[in-house]
């Protein structure tokens, strides 16, 4: 039975024969495996050379989070030689190899690796994260009788992802899905945290809009969405673009999106240049195109969640610029936003405190809660108005 990675400290250390057997069942782990093999070939110049290629530098980076990497040899062992061969083809690379890394108070760091590191030694947040891993990467059975079938189960999957975020703390959570990254190979797998080949992507694009319908047939995705356009609403006259200049609030009302219809990812694996986007089209929606256009940039183009993201990954110091853009017109949500439970600031210099007892997210959600189910739009439009001054 082909065996899911997992990070570092996941088991027991094995024995380096038996952690590439297990990788090798592993079509992930056994191709960059591989990889590895070839990039240690050769004298120390080539070797040296290979290592800091960005083809062997994304294979250490998935091998890291093998068993390989904490796998061990015992002397007098059966097979010690091949053990051992096994155990330098990761280790070398790591001793030799020069992988671009920023620093974390004067040490090299990787934050997305750490983040795994910590989730495992959490009971909850590794066997929760090892379920949806699963799920969400187990093909369906084959069924001749469809001319097309999901490569996964992607309501099972979705399901797995909304209850690793509703169980697992933000203080474990997030730093899986908003780490800072030094490279292309870390964005890649922050870009994978939640399987998107299976939660977000499909075979064909749909249209925004009807991307947008769909959940909005549905109360709680319907709620979520309108929770993420309250709490995240480019605002202009603040520092942040996010209103009240809670990013905490936008973050929450983010992860309340990902397991739902309109799951939202990065677009890319770009460590800097941060992209957020939904796995739909606006082309073929004719003169509805500047409407779906509208609803995309709410994600593509939202300097409030961008700056957000950021801040959570590099801190209030030493991070990028904060992200600009011009102010446009955002309607008010259709349904009443789902109200979020406070949670404290992420880092104290990054996220101001609140002039009143509790977060934004819960006093707004329940002015205009109530503004909304008492049918006043008229007061409803104000209200929003006056959070955007």
């Amino acid at each position: 039975e082909s065996q899911q990675l997992g990070s570092p400290g996941w088991r027991e250390p094995l024995d380096c024969v038996r952690a590439s057997e297990l990788c090798n069942q592993n079509s992930q782990c056994s191709s960059r495996y591989r990889i590895m093999r070839q990039c240690l070939s050769g004298g120390d110049k080539e070797r040296s050379a290979m290592l800091a290629s960005k083809e062997c530098q994304g294979a250490l980076e998935v091998l890291q989070d093998s068993p390989l990497y904490d796998c061990r040899c015992k002397r007098g062992m059966k097979k010690e030689l091949q053990c051992l061969q096994n155990y330098w083809s990761i280790h070398m690379g790591l001793t030799e190899g020069k992988p671009p890394t920023h620093s974390c108070a004067g040490k090299p760091c990787n934050p997305c690796l750490d983040a795994a590191k910590a989730c495992n030694l959490n009971e909850t947040c590794k066997r929760l994260r090892s379920a949806y891993n699963s799920i969400c990467s187990k093909a369906t059975p084959p069924q001749p009788a469809l001319a097309y079938q999901e490569p996964c189960s992607r309501k099972r999957c979705q399901k797995a992802l909304r209850q690793f975020f509703e169980r697992v703390s933000w203080e474990l959570s997030y730093p899986l899905l908003f780490c800072s990254c030094p490279d292309q190979a870390c964005a890649e797998r922050r870009r994978r945290t939640i399987v998107p080949s299976c939660s977000h992507q499909e075979r064909h694009k749909p249209s925004c809009l009807e991307l947008r319908r769909t959940c909005r047939s549905d109360a709680l995705c319907r709620s979520r969405l309108a929770d993420f356009h309250m709490n995240c609403i480019r605002t202009p006259h603040t520092v942040t673009s996010c209103p009240h200049d809670n990013y905490h609030g936008c973050l929450m009302s983010y992860v309340g999106l990902i397991g739902s219809d309109v799951t939202p990812n990065y677009s890319d694996s770009s460590p800097f240049n941060i992209t957020i986007s939904l796995w739909c089209t606006c082309r073929g929606t004719g003169n509805q195109e500047p409407e779906c256009d509208a609803f995309h940039r709410d994600f593509t183009h939202n300097t409030c969640l961008k700056n957000a993201i950021q801040s959570f990954g590099y801190g209030s110091e030493g991070g990028p610029l904060l992200a600009t853009e011009p102010s446009s017109t955002v309607l008010p949500p259709a349904q009443p936003p789902i109200i979020s439970k406070p949670a404290p600031s992420l880092h104290g210099n990054a996220i101001k405190p609140m002039d009143s007892a509790c977060m934004f997210s819960t006093c707004a959600n329940l002015q205009v809660g109530s503004l909304i189910l008492s049918g006043d739009v008229c007061q409803v439009q104000k209200y929003i108005d006056l959070l955007s001054k």
